[in-house]
């Protein structure tokens, strides 16, 4: 069964201040487990269901190659990486990761959505998360969540 995980915090856990605003605002490490047979590629959302209006997307990410396994921490906000994979536009209309930033008062839920495909997404850089989404649903063989928490005071 497909997992996914990041290194920088527990299930359910804070997030530590570096992949936040209020820190260094880097993406964390991911890396993901139990890949089904037949995934040609993969594409991560990064969220906030909790934002004041709305989900808060902080990272699109997608075309990540069907061999990889993780994606190491400080990916560079670049709508092209090395190895092929494109970034999306967050909610800031940003391409790459924007950590979490939310307003005063109870914590926040923040989700790492995976999605393996079957194929390439077939969109091009710099997509927002509802495009991705449109373009990938055909594809998606197996998803999987991870939840992280960030508030800033009371």
């Amino acid at each position: 069964m497909l997992a996914v995980r990041s290194r920088g915090w527990e299930p359910g856990g804070r997030i530590p201040v570096p992949y936040t605003a209020d820190g260094a605002d880097r993406s964390p490490e991911v890396e993901w487990t139990g890949v089904p047979g037949g995934v040609r590629s993969f594409a991560l959302v990064f969220d906030d269901p909790d934002a004041p209006g709305g989900t808060w997307v902080h990272w699109v990410i997608y075309d990540i190659p069907g061999a990889a396994r993780s994606l190491k921490e400080g990916v560079p906000r670049t709508e092209r990486l090395p190895d092929g994979a494109a970034q999306g536009r967050n909610t800031w209309n940003e391409v790459g990761y924007q950590g979490p930033s939310p307003p005063p008062g109870k914590p926040h839920r923040y989700l790492l959505h995976l999605y393996a495909l079957s194929g390439p997404s077939g969109a091009e850089p710099g997509r927002t998360a509802r495009a991705l989404a449109e373009a990938i649903r055909p594809r998606v063989v197996a998803t999987a969540e991870y939840l992280g928490t960030y508030g800033r005071g009371p």
